[in-house]
């Protein structure tokens, strides 16, 4: 059984490309291309599964078309559709210490420049635009948005699950 830990989100699946079993796949990393591997893990009904390649190809910098094995026809691609798709985190080439942006969400947000105050957890990242944002939850049960910024985050501390940030005057109030 593959644990949710043992992998890290890479894309979702969009719709069946043709009729011969083909879907679209839309990514966030590309590690699936870079390292030796012959599957992917789907999430379906909840469950990971790994779904082995017959084969792919790029369709642009963030999209490719894949072929899985015994997925053979439009309908049985159309099942996938919408299935957020894993990557193990043993077979990556990515460092130890190293975590994606859906890998933050949980994590507490701390302003550092207030005495190391909680402003919340991060909910969602939003990554619709060029400007990535955090969606953080507050104690209060509002949402506020926090740009991903090398220069607001001071330390990203993954053992106690916290980011510490220093923001500028007054962001915290256009929310």
């Amino acid at each position: 059984m593959i644990r949710a830990e043992e992998v890290y989100r890479i894309g979702r699946i969009g719709k069946p490309h043709g009729v011969k079993g083909e879907v679209s796949f839309m990514f966030s990393d590309d590690v699936f291309d870079r390292v030796d591997s012959d599957y992917l893990i789907l999430s379906v009904d909840g469950i990971l599964v790994p779904f082995f390649f017959e084969e792919y190809r790029f369709k642009s910098g963030e999209t490719a078309l894949v072929k899985f094995c015994d997925v053979d026809d439009k309908s049985q691609a159309q099942e996938l559709t919408g299935c957020d798709v894993f990557f193990p985190k043993k077979l990556s080439d990515r460092g130890e210490n190293e975590l994606t942006l859906e890998e933050l969400e949980g994590f507490t947000v701390v302003n550092v420049d207030d005495e190391d105050k909680p402003i919340g957890t991060i909910a969602y990242v939003d990554d619709a635009t060029e400007n990535v944002l955090f969606g953080v939850r507050t104690p209060q049960g509002t949402d506020v948005l926090i740009p991903v910024n090398d220069d607001f985050i001071t330390e990203i501390d993954g053992v106690n699950r916290e980011i510490k940030v220093s923001l500028p005057e007054g962001l915290l109030d256009l929310n």
